[in-house]
């Protein structure tokens, strides 16, 4: 999409749909006031009417727009001024971005009020309102032969006159690198397994890389043979598609500056191996390499922003799938560090791959970690289908971590980790084993995946949930969200 800023009269601004922010107040902003003018009334007799309050997401559509330049207008409520945040606005934008996609249309223009307040600036609400825009008119219907929704080719973002307009054009490019990256995530995610597997999710990854100056290295399975990775190569064992970890690094700070890691399950299908899932439990497991996705969605982000920080990108790439050579129930992993581990359920193999895929980090003298994996149900019983679960061994960076997802409007709870827990995933025929019973599976699973970072700083947040939603709603399309990618980015960008 194409973006370009201007400061003019609402009125003026060609389009064929202008989407104007209103808020939940009384009376206008001096620029919707011109508009309404300009439209003889029309937003003052639809308030009137009471068809139009400014709550957060309401939208109401003027079709006939005579006397201004654009054919057609959407009023667009954004809630209450002081109680606007990246997240109801956000919300707000894709709604708008929703409805106007559905169908064929060329340019949009939006036009926000100047609505800042402490912790969401103008600038902010630009970039989120464009990172909006790019996610909003994407679907997920890849493969429909006739499109149900319409990429926009050209967006205006309609300001009054400011002082800052050099700084609202940057918010405006970072919200279009945001929502691209986001987008860049739903797309992998959404895509079934017939066309993502290691073998081209690697081969996606090493494009990117090159195209945007990330450093990348692509382990086959020989080189995961040699770095000892036998728990994830356990879990391949069963798929004719063969494993891959792949590496990028954004070398944006100086070479003895900490280093973020960002760890990403990447099982490009799960069947579930021999404990097979059911039908219906099958049929998204697509979408179970969308850890890995979000981590190379975030680093194309890091890198196209330029953040003066250094990040390594791991994801642990594989199938889950049954074949004579399938690991086994009651079959012992060694994984990368040592750790040897009972194979109690072939369905829990995400924390498998992963397992491996930290102990290198933790090798490699990562300084802080996070990984994402669509990991367990247990958390989608806890919290729900929108809210990810935070894990960790140290609650100063779990405190960085909670603060970016705020910030980004990205809903993100912590989980306990009490020792208690280390209990239930004891064998007793090896070190651990990988589940840990009925109870508290998103917490045993985290306290499994505990087992491979050592003292090393870490955060584990489990995506199942929020990563797809098996419903289209107003303000989000069904499918992957590309949840998480962010925070990420803003989580590198604090880092130091």
């Amino acid at each position: 999409m194409n973006f370009q800023l201007v400061t003019q009269n609402y009125d003026s601004v060609p389009a064929d749909w202008l989407i104007v922010g209103i808020p939940a107040a009384d009376g206008f902003p001096a620029t919707v006031s011109a508009l309404d003018e300009s439209l003889g009334g029309s937003i003052s007799r639809v308030r009137e009417a009471k068809d139009l309050t400014g709550e957060n997401a309401e939208t109401v559509a003027l079709l006939d727009a005579a006397n201004i330049a654009a054919k057609r207008v959407l009023l667009l409520g954004v809630g209450k001024p002081e109680e606007i945040t990246r997240a109801s606005l956000h919300k707000a934008v894709m709604t708008a971005a929703r409805l106007v996609s559905s169908k064929e249309t060329t340019t949009i223009a939006i036009a926000l009020p100047d609505l800042s307040r402490d912790g969401c600036s103008q600038a902010d609400q630009l970039e989120t309102a464009v990172a909006a825009l790019e996610i909003g008119c994407m679907g997920q219907g890849i493969y429909h032969r006739e499109p149900k929704r319409f990429a926009f080719e050209n967006a205006t973002v309609v300001i009054a006159p400011a002082d800052d307009e050099t700084e609202l054009q940057s918010a405006i490019d970072r919200g279009q690198i945001f929502g691209e990256a986001v987008n860049l995530t739903r797309d992998l995610v959404n895509r079934p397994a017939q066309d993502i597997n290691p073998i081209s999710f690697a081969a996606v990854a090493e494009g990117l890389a090159n195209q945007y100056g990330l450093g990348c290295e692509i382990f086959d399975e020989d080189r995961l043979r040699e770095e000892k990775m036998e728990a994830l190569l356990g879990v391949a064992r069963g798929s004719d598609q063969p494993p891959r970890m792949v590496s990028l690094k954004h070398n944006g700070s100086a070479e003895d500056a900490p280093t973020l890691y960002l760890c990403g399950k990447g099982v490009t299908f799960d069947s579930g191996g021999l404990s097979l899932k059911p039908s219906a439990g099958m049929l998204d497991m697509k979408m179970d390499m969308a850890g890995a996705a979000t981590v190379l969605g975030a680093m194309i982000a890091i890198a196209r922003l330029e953040l003066p920080v250094n990040v390594v990108a791991l994801m642990g790439l594989t199938e889950n799938m049954v074949n004579g050579s399938s690991y086994k129930l009651g079959d012992v992993l060694t994984a990368r560090n040592g750790v040897t581990i009972e194979v109690h359920n072939t369905d829990a193999e995400g924390r498998l791959v992963l397992a491996d895929v930290l102990s290198y980090a933790v090798d490699q003298k990562a300084d802080c970690i996070i990984d994402l994996a669509t990991l367990t149900g247990a958390c989608m019983v806890a919290l729900g289908n929108d809210v990810v679960g935070a894990f960790t061994n140290d609650q100063p960076w779990c405190d960085t971590v909670l603060a970016a997802s705020r910030d980004r409007g990205e809903l993100l709870w912590q989980m306990p980790m009490y020792e208690l827990y280390d209990e239930l995933i004891k064998s007793d025929v090896a070190d651990i084993k990988n589940v840990g019973g009925k109870w508290g599976g998103a917490i045993t699973a985290a306290k499994f995946l505990e087992q491979f970072v050592g003292d090393t700083k870490w955060v584990h947040l489990d995506i199942a949930g929020p990563a797809f939603s098996d419903k289209n709603q107003p303000h989000q399309e069904g499918g992957a969200t590309g949840v998480m990618v962010r925070t990420l980015v803003e989580v590198a960008g604090r880092f130091s």
